[in-house]
């Protein structure tokens, strides 16, 4: 089927009690083992790409990668700009065909994410496309961004937040954080007062070093989407480098990027099954 309109895909994700995986693209051959895993689960997901890692490639080349393969799948998916720092990535991303988008203005004071955002927010209403907003900074590696900010989500900030930015998905910083060089502790008391009060579902980063049983649990909280990213990487980088490291010689191309591709969806099939196993039959 066609790309889905992300509204679409968080109607069908509340409807079936699942909690959608959102994973990171960079290449071609990521892309493909990402939609393959998603196809052979069943169950709908986001695929998303961060401007940060959009300059091999370009907007438009993961839209035709992402959509020349979804039209084929059964399985709804949707494509996700992850962590658009500026105004411009969302414009970007939006004319290119993305089905929904990230505005991420943590670094910013609360009026001045609040100013950030809603000019994103306006600007995809055109398009008629979800926006996820952030509200707390999250800590950890991000590709090259390192942040050592740590400030968790005020419950007592949220309502207001989502209210006057007119977001539809709310990024939280509960303990969750970027990469596998942190430890992640949740706070689910947080998480619980957060959706007491929350207009829309929500969101964690940091996925790939949150333990699954955790992951299960946050269906419960209404969090719809959790970004994955470092495990699917790894999975990728490390099948590459045993290629090398077996035959320091090897040539055959197609033979190590195809062994990248499936490694990425064994991770990712792996990933969206553990993350579901309290929720669905898989």
């Amino acid at each position: 089927m066609p790309l889905v309109n992300g509204y679409r895909l968080l109607d069908i994700i509340k409807e079936r009690k699942v909690i959608a995986g959102a994973f990171n693209t960079t290449n071609l051959e990521t892309t493909v083992g990402i939609l393959k895993a998603i196809e052979e689960s069943g169950i709908p997901t986001f695929i998303q790409v961060a401007p940060t890692n959009i300059t091999l490639a370009g907007y438009e080349y993961i839209v035709d990668m992402v959509s020349r393969y979804a039209e084929n799948m059964d399985t709804p998916v949707a494509l996700h700009l992850d962590h658009g720092k500026k105004f411009e990535d969302v414009k970007m991303a939006t004319r290119a065909g993305f089905t929904s988008v990230m505005i991420d203005g943590a670094s910013y004071d609360f009026e001045e994410n609040i100013a950030f955002t809603k000019k994103a927010v306006d600007f995809a209403k055109g398009y008629g496309i979800p926006v996820e907003a952030e509200l707390g900074a999250i800590l950890g590696k991000e590709d090259d961004h390192v942040s050592e900010a740590d400030s968790k989500t005020n419950p007592a900030q949220v309502k207001e937040f989502v209210e006057r930015t007119g977001c539809d998905m709310l990024a939280v910083s509960v303990g969750n954080v970027h990469g596998l060089e942190d430890e992640p502790r949740i706070d689910f008391d947080l998480l619980k007062k957060i959706n007491e009060v929350s207009p829309v579902p929500l969101v964690i980063h940091g996925g790939s070093g949150i333990p699954d049983e955790h992951i299960q649990r946050m269906v419960a909280f209404n969090v719809a989407k959790i970004n994955i990213a470092s495990d699917l990487r790894q999975s990728y980088i490390k099948s590459v480098g045993k290629a090398y490291e077996e035959n320091n010689n090897e040539a055959n191309l197609i033979k190590v990027l195809q062994n990248a591709e499936d490694a990425v969806f064994e991770t990712v099939y792996a990933k969206i099954l553990s993350m579901n196993a309290a929720t669905v039959e898989v």
